[in-house]
């Protein structure tokens, strides 16, 4: 007999792909170069995000921007799903929000569509402006640098070193070193 699989109750934000590389600036850049780059890109900061946060992610893009159509795996531990053949990103992320939502969980979902996205809204998903989500990530990014710099031991001086005379110091020193 198998192991029985509990659910995934995590929150889910639900990210329309190439709606957020059209939305952020640095994406928009990288994009011209290299669309392929500027997923990449935009997995590894969503990669980083759900680590901090704890939400499932999950990033729908339509395939029809990319050779081969449809498809889903893993990066970074983020789901990707390249859309069904005629199936557009929205129509994808309102699927998804029909079968999350049944489960006791929040569903977000992260586009500048807000109209497209109507009838997820209407299913009870929130909505992140792209906009919103890239302030939520850089504020995460900050609290994460922060928490590290936090942990990291101190460069200060021995507080109990500093009420030491100089002539004991020595002498301490010279046992540690075996003199």
């Amino acid at each position: 007999m198998g192991k029985k699989r509990t659910p995934d109750l995590r929150d889910v934000m639900l990210v329309d792909g190439y709606n957020m590389i059209g939305s952020w600036p640095e994406l928009v850049t990288l994009s011209r170069i290299s669309l392929q780059e500027a997923r990449d890109h935009l997995l590894n900061r969503l990669a980083d995000y759900q680590a901090f946060s704890g939400r499932r992610v999950i990033v729908v893009f339509d395939a029809y921007r990319v050779p081969g159509l449809g498809g889903v795996f893993a990066q970074n531990q983020i789901s990707v799903h390249f859309t069904k053949e005629k199936e557009t990103a929205d129509e994808c992320i309102e699927r998804f929000v029909h079968e999350l939502t049944h489960r006791r969980r929040q569903i977000y979902v992260a586009t500048s569509d807000s109209v497209e996205q109507h009838v997820a809204f209407g299913q009870g998903a929130l909505r992140v402006s792209a906009r919103e989500l890239l302030i939520e990530i850089e504020h995460s990014k900050r609290e994460v640098k922060t928490f590290i710099e936090q942990d990291q031991p101190s460069n200060k001086r021995n507080p109990l070193e500093s009420k030491m005379s100089a002539d004991i110091l020595s002498k301490l020193e010279q046992m540690r070193r075996g003199k």
